[in-house]
């Protein structure tokens, strides 16, 4: 009897100390779960101090590219080489190197909706006294979105008229100078300052609208010579300019401009009023590696002292053939015909044909060569070769 209470005594000992074994144990791992719980919030609250911390560096640079996107930089610049015979008088031979243009554009996008650009050239590398070139302004306008229809703009822009007019970088065109047609007509580049609307009234149709400074002649009422670049112009007589565009089909271009200004003279001393109405309208085709283009322009002039001097009528055409066969090469051919002097009974028309290449190192890189012959009024023939580029 004895031996089993022995045994029993032994046996409750043995319990009670591995229960309090147990409950040591017990004690110790709920502390080690703690402790761990402890490590886990620890970590979970610095995980989330680095997230806020990542997020708030990409906001930060979101917010820096899309700063440095809204302003944007770009140009376009044209080196020339002309050697020209003049067949009629030797000392009128043109043999020269220039850089004729050193353009920078510059602009900056407010919302989707509002925006800024302008462009800024040097004519001619230098330019200041008894220098042969210009620093001219020919773009600054601010552009505001209305409707996804409805844009309009105000400042100093590129009127709405004729190919060359609105887009003229280098690696744009064919031949090493712009068409004559575009310069003496159509005085390319001409910019004016006011306002201007463009509605695209369905796909592929567009209308143009502008109220703007004009021309300025002077006493040989030469278009050209008439433009006032926005320089502390008189704007007497504003000019009203309108446009149809239409882009429908694929490869196809169809547009027609008028303007009219009641005064060419601008209010002149002595000189009376002289009307004028612009009627230019051109075509632009390309199917494949080949495009044609096509352009008429004239002027009509309603004033007695032009009329004298048979600048009443101006006029010009021209059309132009080209094949490019691949990404860089590519050939045209171009007849100009254009007189400043149309109202008059004496042949005074000019003409210019031109048959050259042009090669693309880069889409926005160009070399040309090209070879003219004019006739006509004028008697000369050579070559011009050029390089030019855009970004």
């Amino acid at each position: 009897m004895m031996k089993k209470t022995l045994i029993a005594s032994a046996l409750l000992g043995l319990f009670a100390s591995q229960t309090a074994m147990a409950s040591d144990e017990t004690a110790e791992l709920r502390k080690i779960i703690e402790q761990q719980q402890q490590v886990l919030k620890d970590l979970e609250k610095r995980l989330e101090e680095t997230e806020k911390r990542v997020e708030q560096t990409a906001d930060a640079t979101e917010a820096n590219a899309s700063a440095k996107s809204a302003t944007t930089i770009g140009g376009y610049g044209e080196l020339h080489y002309n050697n020209i015979d003049n067949n009629a008088d030797s000392s009128k031979d043109k043999t020269e190197m220039d850089f004729h243009r050193f353009v920078l554009f510059f602009g900056h996008e407010f919302t989707n909706k509002t925006r800024f650009f302008s462009e800024l050239e040097l004519e001619h590398s230098l330019a200041g006294e008894g220098k042969k070139g210009e620093v001219e302004l020919e773009q600054a306008y601010i552009e505001h979105d209305f409707t996804d229809a409805i844009t309009a703009k105000a400042g100093l822009f590129l009127m709405p008229v004729g190919i060359i007019n609105e887009t003229h970088e280098p690696n744009t065109f064919y031949g090493v100078e712009r068409n004559p047609v575009e310069s003496n007509i159509v005085p390319s580049t001409w910019w004016e300052g006011g306002l201007a609307v463009n509605l695209k009234a369905a796909p592929g149709l567009a209308f143009d609208a502008a109220i703007t400074s004009g021309l300025k002649v002077k006493d040989d009422y030469n278009v050209r010579s008439g433009r006032q670049k926005v320089s502390n112009a008189n704007a007497d007589a504003l000019a009203y300019t309108g446009r149809v565009k239409y882009t429908g089909i694929a490869g196809l271009e169809l547009a027609a401009s008028a303007q009219y200004q009641s005064d060419l003279t601008q209010g002149k001393d002595g000189v009376d009023e002289a009307s004028a109405t612009l009627l230019e309208a051109h075509g632009i085709y390309s199917i494949g590696g080949f495009t044609i283009k096509a352009l008429y322009a004239q002027w009509n002039i309603d004033g007695a002292e032009a009329e004298l001097l048979g600048r009443d009528s101006q006029k010009g055409w021209y059309i132009e053939p080209s094949y490019r066969f691949n990404d860089s090469f590519g050939i045209f051919a171009r007849y100009n015909e254009w007189d400043n002097e149309a109202g008059n009974d004496a042949d005074t028309t000019k003409k210019l044909t031109s048959v050259g290449i042009n090669y693309w190192l880069h889409e926005n890189v160009v070399f040309k060569a090209d070879y003219e012959k004019q006739s006509g009024a004028l008697d000369s023939d050579g070559f011009n070769l050029g390089v030019g580029y855009q970004f």
